[in-house]
């Protein structure tokens, strides 16, 4: 049985810390090396991006960040035997491995790249449900899973790039891999799925986003997490020393609740069961994690679509001091008057941001904003016809009339879309480094079954008289985006908090906390009690996706503490605990 294997992340997204790889690799030595580098550098609205760049140069496609950081450290990961694996191929992953290649000789360095390819789904539609509409997507990635990075590792490969597999399969790789796994033991597998899952986002695992600023006591720039991964599928995380930042077992159920839905979580390669997952602080900045328990994954890939879905433009006016709603109102109806009506566009949407008090003690203090988003398939309408028509009524508007920004012309936005496609019209292929290509097997499938429920806590949720205080004072919570939904993490920090929770939140109330926005839309909550944690989904809530939301927050990353903000009825004992 061999020690844990040592995976550093240095990527949360593309356009993340760039010398994070150099600190990973450079900030350890002796037992304190890691094994395997690894970045995530592609999510939904990245497809997007990269799809727009590899319209521009067909020989693009990738993150080109990635060479940066490669330039970096290749050298010294050459030296220590650590191995490389990232999906920073984006829509061309042969076409990275092609300049790694080049990076290594510019360098003189010797080393062996192969790259993951069979996601991209553009040439092979067909399968794909629900069935691809007349608008063709500039992007369609089925998520492949880990055994094709186990493949190229396996057959002595030093870097692995792949195109759109899961984001934990970077760390479910290297970790079957390294310790031999079957594709049918599913409990590592879903262990390391886990580790995965906590390590993606870089240092959101380590401090970064955490709701409990007060617990960050190194307020230094968070040093980007480690998976200590054993051979059973249980895990540390971990980060390097002298690095900022914490990790907590607080810190880690933060990210393991962030992006999710049902604790049954879907992958390429397992099931993992969220709800069977436990935490517990091992020593400082060090978290077990144990108990992940898995089952055969679905027979059916998840696949995400982009599509180009028109062009928009937002303008922002500044309303100041009194009559908000009536100035607001009167410049709709000159703005609207001049445009043709709001009718005129395929969509328009108007939103009025209060953040003005009376009797102000600043100017800054006084102001509200009127955002308006128009959107269109005809790029003149919502270019600088619109932005133009809103600097008409500067001299003939509301009182103290001005704009965040000068007029501004269009930009082309997108439409994300799930969806999914037969595993057997999907054909994951490893290329090694002397171009030889492997097909690798799909692992068995089997139903989804239900999440194995751990059981709910013991404690009674306190009886005793409450007072008014934010929900934040006593509940953590990380929230995301997931396609249209909005996912809400929300935590307790004990057995107490987390009775009271479950019993105080309700789907009902949830929607009510959420405001008016959510008020017509599904709500689900799912419960985590080894976490002590539940999961809120909210439905629709971000239209078409990120690319297309015209919310002024798209992927929803303060909606969690927007909610902690909410003024309710807690327990006095659970405030004065905390």
């Amino acid at each position: 049985m061999r020690d844990p294997v040592r995976i550093g992340n240095c990527s949360g997204f593309y356009g993340d810390r760039i010398a994070a790889a150099r600190e990973m690799v450079e900030g350890g030595a002796g037992e304190e090396s890691i094994d395997v580098l690894c970045g995530d550098y592609l999510a939904e609205l990245t497809m997007l991006i990269l799809a727009k760049a590899q319209a521009k140069d067909p020989a693009g496609g990738y993150a080109r960040t990635f060479l940066t950081q490669m330039e970096q450290v290749l050298g010294t990961c050459s030296d220590r035997g650590i191995k490389i694996v990232a999906n920073a191929g984006g829509l061309n992953p042969a076409g990275l491995a092609v300049k790694l290649r080049e990076l290594a000789d510019r360098l003189g360095i010797t080393v062996r790249v192969a790259h993951v390819e069979g996601d991209d789904l553009r040439g092979n539609l067909a399968a794909i449900t629900p069935a691809v509409g007349e608008v063709e997507p500039v992007s369609a990635n089925a998520y492949l899973g880990g055994w094709g990075i186990a493949e190229a590792l396996g057959a002595g490969a030093d870097v692995v790039v792949t195109g759109r597999v899961t984001d934990a399969s970077l760390v479910v790789g290297p970790a079957a891999w390294w310790h031999g796994w079957e594709r049918t033991d599913w409990d590592r597998l879903a262990g390391a799925v886990v580790a995965g899952h906590v390590i993606e986002c870089g240092p959101q695992a380590t401090g970064g986003n955490y709701a409990f600023l007060d617990e960050i006591t190194d307020r230094r720039y968070p040093g980007f997490p480690i998976a200590e991964v054993a051979a059973d599928g249980s895990s540390v995380i971990t980060k390097h020393a002298d690095t900022g930042g914490l990790v907590s077992v607080g810190t880690v159920t933060a990210q393991l609740l962030y992006e999710i839905a049902e604790p049954a979580y879907l992958g390429p390669d397992v099931v993992t069961h969220f709800d069977t997952t436990s935490l517990a602080q091992q020593a400082e900045h060090r978290v077990a994690i144990t108990g992940a328990t898995g089952s055969p994954p679905p027979e059916t890939l998840k696949v995400a679509l982009n599509e180009v879905g028109g062009y928009r433009n937002t303008m922002t006016m500044v309303l100041t001091g009194l009559d908000v709603e009536a100035k607001a109102a009167f410049a709709q109806q000159q703005l609207f008057d001049i445009l043709g009506g709001s009718d005129s566009f395929a969509e328009t949407d108007v939103r009025l941001l209060r953040f003005d008090t009376p009797d102000a003690p600043t100017n800054d203090q006084a102001c509200a904003h009127l955002r308006i988003t128009v959107k269109d398939t005809d790029p003149r309408k919502v270019g600088r016809a619109f932005s133009s028509a809103i600097m008409e009524i500067a001299l003939a508007g509301y009182a103290g009339f001005h704009t965040t920004t000068p007029p501004t012309s269009e930009s082309a936005f997108g439409v994300y879309r799930p969806a999914a496609v037969p595993r057997s019209s999907v054909t994951q292929v490893v290329v090694l480094p002397d171009g030889e290509r492997r097909t690798i097997a799909d692992p068995p499938t089997g139903s989804v079954p239900a999440a194995k429920v751990a059981g709910c806590t013991a404690a009674a949720p306190p009886t005793e008289p409450t007072c008014r205080a934010p929900l934040g004072a006593v509940l953590g919570a990380r929230s995301g985006d997931k396609g249209a939904n909005a996912n809400i993490g929300l935590w307790a920090r004990d057995d107490a908090g987390y009775a009271w929770a479950c019993e105080h939140l309700t789907v009902e109330r949830l929607r009510g906390l959420l405001g008016p926005e959510a008020a017509q839309l599904r709500v689900e909550r799912f419960d985590l009690p080894n976490l002590r944690a539940l999961n809120v989904v909210v439905h629709g809530l971000l239209g078409e996706g990120v690319a297309s939301s015209a919310r002024p927050d798209p992927q929803a990353k303060g909606l969690g503490e927007y909610l902690r903000s909410r003024i309710v009825d807690i327990p006095q004992s659970l405030l004065s605990a905390t």
